[in-house]
């Protein structure tokens, strides 16, 4: 009976050992202003996992888009980004998280105006905090040489953006670019950041 017992035990422990590992798994919040043009830039790179279009920082529960984009809801446009952060570090997320933002403006980004649309970073845990941080006044020392508009907060409830919201560039892309176009946001983005605008 006990030889039994252990060789079923040596099984199993045989079998756990040949699984597959979990893939480790986390969160990055950023606010960009319009969040159909923050999901591409982070779809793009390995390790990402999903991007998704939502709401963060405000007052009000479950608000809707008309709700948000009135700014009476004290929410920011935002994308929640899942990555592997053994194929994608955070400093890597920051680093696109920049370079597709004008940081030097307060409560606006390109033609959009208003508290919805300001940038931020909401951290989920101290080292996001700090490496956020550090990545910010990286940049305001040896890039600007002036502080920067984009808040560094404690994330709290994100709520996910109306379905049709998802995924927008991909899903309609002619109205995509001409919206991106006539808000001047990659003119902008050329000015602010050179050659590094958009990656």
């Amino acid at each position: 009976m006990i030889i039994k017992t252990l060789g079923t035990a040596l099984a199993l422990s045989l079998a756990l050992m040949t699984q597959p590992a979990f893939a480790r798994t986390a969160v990055a919040t950023f606010a960009g202003g319009c969040f159909w043009c923050m999901e591409g830039p982070f779809d793009k790179l390995e390790g990402v996992i999903s991007t998704t279009s939502g709401y963060i920082g405000g007052h009000t529960e479950d608000p809707t888009y008309p709700e948000v984009s009135s700014g009476a809801t004290g929410h920011a446009e935002a994308v929640q980004v899942e990555y592997d952060p053994d194929k994608v570090s955070y400093e890597r997320l920051l680093t696109t998280f920049w370079h597709n933002i004008d940081p030097l403006v307060r409560n606006r980004q390109f033609c959009d105006v208003g508290s919805q649309y300001r940038s931020a970073i909401f951290y989920h845990d101290d080292a996001q905090k700090q490496l956020a941080e550090e990545s910010k006044q990286a940049l305001e020392q040896a890039v600007f040489g002036r502080p920067l508009e984009t808040e560094i907060v404690a994330a709290d409830r994100f709520y996910a953006a109306e379905d049709y919201h998802q995924d927008y560039y991909l899903k309609n892309p002619l109205r995509y670019k001409y919206y991106r176009y006539s808000c001047g946001r990659d003119q902008r983005l050329e000015q602010v950041w050179g050659e590094a605008a958009g990656h």
